[in-house]
């Protein structure tokens, strides 16, 4: 078996290098899929991962937009459209200077399989640009959107491609690019989701993935008979993901100490609770500043410049940033400090060392593809309601929510459970996805 994930590797990497993150990413589903297939007289032969790993469309265009002082500048814009079998491919846009195609490939990748385990009809894509938001003004940002827009509106649509946001595309950016899908297609359509209420937008969905990541956290806990309450966690992060998973936590009983970013992490021994967290909110959402700045409004609190909060002790750890910001030395001392749960707000925030840590310690470790998904589970819902042209209450889109995270962690348990009662989630996570996709390919035939 071995040697069969190596010869599959070997292609992959020949076809893909100099793209990390996507052979990280394709690495760690072939080490438990493979197995699987192999078990399955369904798939051998079939070829079905070499074909999921090769995406079915890839778009790069250029981006050039004027900024304030009357300079044209050129970015590049990226959509990759990597599988839909099972509904229209969707996926975020991130606007980060670190965007490429391997990080993006990586994304759409793990977005196949995220996808496939809300239950919702939707295939998987991911795209974005080396533009850079932070200090730009919302003018230059507007340029920026609509020039991206003009051409993706091109390939995107209801029943073809939903971008959602990601990194460093808040509300500001999904209203901009909505606005000109708007005017070059002439038609108002749920082409775009985490869009505004009074547009087409869905109650929960700015809080959704971190919502969904503490839902998840609770299940694995409640396999051992235990609960958040009480619980200290440390949370990485400070933007949309991070600060809905610190309120859902502390809402649950659970003491969040340290939230981070670029700069460095914060860590408030006494709990970030409410005030503290509407404070941040306010910091990072309308002021756009650093959270360093916690420390001057809450002098009891520390800054680490520089550091990441994985060396605070704490019995869960929610990696909330980006993509492998814990590494072995970080999953070490997390366990060494107690840390028995692991719950991943950001995609792939672990790196393949760590991992090993976590599972050879048999704690509870859930990867972003599983404990993530409450975030593009809403952004389906908010698809529905778009096509029902209707809007759904708080609480209605909150307990579709906690049941689509409970039915991925049920899936989990389905494809993961061990002999000896351990609840394996990658490989869980890995196949339960994997199957609905599959399944959905032979169907359609070789296309």
């Amino acid at each position: 078996m071995e040697s069969k994930i190596k010869e599959f590797m070997k292609l992959v990497k020949v076809r893909n290098q100099h793209e990390p993150e996507f052979l990280q990413a394709v690495q760690e589903v072939a080490e438990t899929v493979i197995p699987y297939i192999a078990s399955q007289e369904i798939y051998n032969g079939k070829n079905i991962l070499l074909r999921m790993v090769e995406p079915e469309r890839v778009l790069m265009f250029r981006v050039p937009w004027i900024d304030d002082s009357g300079e044209i500048i050129v970015n590049r814009g990226y959509r990759i459209q990597m599988n839909s079998a099972i509904g229209p491919y969707k996926g975020g846009l991130r606007f980060h200077p670190t965007v490429n195609l391997s990080i993006l490939k990586f994304l759409a990748f793990e977005q196949v399989f995220k996808n496939a385990l809300t239950t919702l009809p939707m295939g998987g894509g991911k795209g974005g640009s080396d533009f850079d938001p932070k200090g730009k003004s919302d003018g230059e940002i507007m340029r920026f959107c609509h020039s991206f827009m003009a051409e993706l509106c091109r390939h995107i649509g209801a029943n073809t491609d939903v971008p959602a946001g990601d990194i460093g595309v808040g509300a500001r950016e999904i209203g901009f690019l909505f606005g000109m899908y708007k005017k070059m297609r002439n038609e108002f359509t749920g082409v775009l989701t985490g869009k505004g209420m009074s547009w087409g937008g869905s109650l929960i969905r700015p809080e959704a993935t971190g919502y969904g990541t503490v839902y998840f956290a609770q299940s694995m806990l409640e396999t051992r008979g235990d609960t958040l309450k009480g619980k200290t966690v440390t949370v990485s992060g400070s933007g949309n993901v991070a600060q809905y998973a610190c309120e859902k936590a502390t809402q649950l009983g659970a003491k969040v100490v340290t939230l981070s970013d670029s700069s460095g992490f914060i860590y408030d021994e006494d709990g970030i609770d409410e005030q503290k967290l509407a404070f941040v909110m306010e910091l990072k959402n309308v002021k756009r500043g650093r959270i360093n700045e916690y420390v001057e409004k809450y002098p009891k609190a520390k800054f680490f410049k520089g550091k990441t909060p994985w060396g605070i002790k704490c019995e869960v750890a929610m990696p909330c940033a980006t993509q492998n910001e814990v590494n072995g030395e970080d999953a070490k001392t997390l366990l060494n400090n107690g840390c028995y749960v692991v719950s991943e707000g950001a995609n792939m925030p672990s790196r393949p060392e760590a991992i090993e840590a976590f599972q050879g310690a048999k704690i509870l470790y859930a990867p972003g593809k599983a404990s993530n998904a409450g975030g593009v589970a809403t952004s389906g819902l908010e698809m529905s309601q778009n096509s029902l042209r209707i809007n759904w209450t708080r609480d209605e889109v909150d307990e579709r929510l906690k049941k689509i995270m409970k039915d991925i962690h049920d899936s989990c348990i389905k494809f993961g459970k061990k002999d000896d009662g351990y609840i394996d989630y990658v490989t869980g996570a890995n196949i339960a996805g994997f199957v609905k996709v599959a399944d959905a390919m032979l169907a359609q035939g070789v296309v």
